[in-house]
């Protein structure tokens, strides 16, 4: 076993609390030809965990099919403090209890944060109560309904249905603004109302998908940025305009934006918009610092 050891403190820099713990490293999710091996994935992980900005960093986001392969890799590596992990259910909820079994018993590798896992469009109380049974009080469900195959009104209406149904159930929601598929990704006027139904229900969500940190365009549209969305969070808790805000590409605009906000209002945003992906680099943090928001 090797030990990966933790940098020095005094090399450190603060992370803002607008961005304190809200990247994940998303990149076990992605495509299949496209996923690293878990082992440069860990490897990655713990080096910006314990860097220069490594209080940027969020969860390890694992598939539970992953996970066998992840926990040798850590038992391997020996990590000077266990990995906060999100584990994303794709092998049904059937596998949820054996895959916390064996996160609870690696605690010296592993801390379990959230349950992520996707949700019919038409998700029901008795769904959502089979969920809450697989889930312990001390981790985070996070919901995904699934949004509908075309953006005809009535298809989205209902997928927005659900959204109101997963949040007034308690569970965090996720949006899904990247994939394999151009039906994968939502239109900017879909985020702006899946945004505003969320801060009405005073509940919280998370993103997946590989973001910049800017909208840009993008081959299926504009692909939305971290910085984006947060300006976003704090827009429609105001009752802004939020659609501008997911649109604007003036990366330094946003910025300014982003410093204005007071504490109580960095709280807020973040209880709202928790955490999100990013990339293709895990942590954006050279962006960031090159926009000033970052030391």
């Amino acid at each position: 076993m090797t030990t990966v050891p933790s940098a020095d403190p005094a090399d450190r820099l603060p992370v803002p609390p607008l961005f304190d713990h809200l990247v994940d490293d998303t990149s076990l999710l992605a495509p299949r030809a496209e996923v690293p091996g878990v082992d440069a994935v860990v490897t990655r992980y713990l080096s910006i965990r314990d860097g220069r900005h490594g209080d940027l960093l969020g969860q390890l986001v694992c598939p539970v099919s992953c996970l066998p392969a992840l926990v040798k890799e850590l038992a391997r590596t020996g990590p000077a403090r266990p990995v906060d992990v999100s584990l994303v259910v794709d092998t049904g909820l059937g596998a949820v209890p054996k895959a916390l079994s064996t996160v609870f018993s690696r605690s010296n590798l592993l801390t379990p944060r959230t349950i992520e896992t996707a949700a019919p469009v038409d998700v029901d109380a008795v769904w959502l109560e089979r969920v809450a049974e697989f889930v312990p009080d001390d981790v985070v469900a996070v919901v995904e309904p699934r949004r509908p195959m075309e953006p005809e009104e009535r298809g989205v209406a209902d997928w927005l249905d659900a959204v109101r149904r997963v949040a007034g159930h308690g569970c965090t929601l996720k949006l899904r603004c990247g994939g394999s598929r151009p039906s994968e990704v939502p239109s900017l006027a879909e985020v702006e109302r899946f945004v505003r139904v969320v801060a009405e229900s005073k509940r919280g969500f998370v993103v997946l998908g590989a973001l910049p940190v800017v909208t840009a365009p993008a081959g299926n549209g504009p692909q939305l940025g971290v910085l984006n969305l947060l300006v976003a969070a704090a827009r429609a808790l105001a009752d802004g305009d939020v659609a501008e805000a997911l649109a604007n590409t003036d990366g330094p605009a946003l910025a300014d934006e982003a410093r204005a906000l007071s504490p109580s209002q960095v709280q807020e945003v973040r209880t709202l918009l928790p955490r999100c992906g990013a990339g293709p680099a895990p942590v954006p943090a050279a962006e960031l610092s090159g926009l000033g928001l970052l030391g």
